[in-house]
């Protein structure tokens, strides 16, 4: 499978330890969505709480710190008709490691399996989805439980 992700790493130790996971799950969800044959791809910044909250502040103009950020480079009605023979990007996504951990232990499931999800749900903000009206909401929640569900990432 092709390389579908930059991953970088902003005021955090860098470690090859997340990579195996991130190109798994994204190369799944570019699979899902069609995109293997393209040269798009999607850049993931891992970082920390500080970092999020800044970046939240400075484009969502929310001053508090979050798990994960989208950054989508297209509307969604954009994505297929992009030239898929360029390499570009199409997003990125920022997560935050230590609120990933965080929430993990709140929810009782493994590290992996929210870094998982916090991949899945950061792909499809990119792809255009959202979840602020309900039925965007169960669109959103069915794409990613088919990412997730097909790679048995469930605890």
């Amino acid at each position: 499978m092709r390389k579908v992700v930059d991953i970088e790493f902003l005021e955090i130790p860098q470690t090859d330890d997340y990579n195996g996971l991130i190109d798994m799950v994204l190369g799944e969800c570019f699979k899902e969505e069609n995109l293997l044959d393209s040269k798009l791809y999607i850049s993931v910044i891992l970082t920390n709480p500080d970092e999020i909250q800044q970046m939240n502040k400075e484009y969502r103009k929310i001053d508090k710190t979050t798990d994960v950020l989208s950054f989508p480079m297209y509307e969604r009605d954009e994505i297929p008709h992009l030239n898929k023979e360029i390499e570009e990007p199409i997003g990125d996504i920022v997560i935050s490691v230590e609120r990933v951990r965080k929430q993990a232990k709140e929810y009782e499931h493994s590290f992996e399996r929210e870094l998982a999800y916090m991949l899945v749900h950061g792909f499809y903000h990119i792809m255009g989805y959202d979840h602020m009206e309900e039925m965007e909401k169960k669109e959103m929640r069915a794409k990613e439980d088919v990412i997730l569900n097909r790679l048995n990432i469930i605890k």
